[in-house]
């Protein structure tokens, strides 16, 4: 039986590679197997995918796929199974709590409750949202769980971009901060 150790390649199916301009004697010397003059006896010509001779290549002509959507949220998101470590029992746990605890960061756009862990203490939660396992766990420590409303996105009325829904948004803003 033949092992990995004893493999060789069969005779003569490697080849050396061909060294092309290397004087008439080669066969392949003066033009190097190029031809005569034009755009592909030139050296850096057509050395990338997709070349296709100047005509826009098949990459470009496609759709590009992908969306970003303008009114994706992200939450921040914590596990009960943190909360248990950081906090006491009868504790309110809210955004600013868990930012002074270092469990968040950047609120982003809310918080949300993840199951996570095991939570046994009472603790009062206030967030965003929250998944069902988290619920469950909080409400079965005996704690309970306040949801935060979350606010209203407005929907661009035809003919009104998003960008210039952003730009009024942010003037208002600005007028806001003046007045105080």
């Amino acid at each position: 039986m033949i092992s990995l150790s004893q493999l060789k390649v069969p005779k003569g199916s490697t080849r050396g590679r061909k060294r092309v301009g290397r004087g008439q004697g080669s066969g392949w010397g003066k033009t190097a197997g190029r031809g005569g003059k034009g755009q592909k006896a030139r050296t850096g010509n057509m050395h990338f995918e997709g070349f296709e001779g100047g005509q826009m290549p098949l990459q470009r002509r496609m759709p590009k796929f992908g969306f970003v959507n303008f009114f994706r949220r992200e939450f921040a998101e914590v596990n009960v199974g943190a909360l248990e470590a950081h906090f006491e029992a009868g504790a309110l746990v809210d955004a600013e709590a868990l930012r002074k605890a270092g469990l968040v960061k950047n609120l982003r756009d809310g918080l949300k409750v993840l199951g996570g862990g095991e939570l046994k203490k009472a603790l009062t939660v206030k967030a965003h949202r929250a998944s069902e396992a988290a619920k469950q766990a909080i409400e079965k420590a005996g704690g309970t769980l306040e949801l935060i409303a979350d606010k209203v996105l407005k929907v661009p009325s035809r003919g009104e971009g998003v960008r210039a829904r952003i730009i009024k948004d942010r003037a208002t803003r600005k007028a806001a901060k003046a007045k105080q």
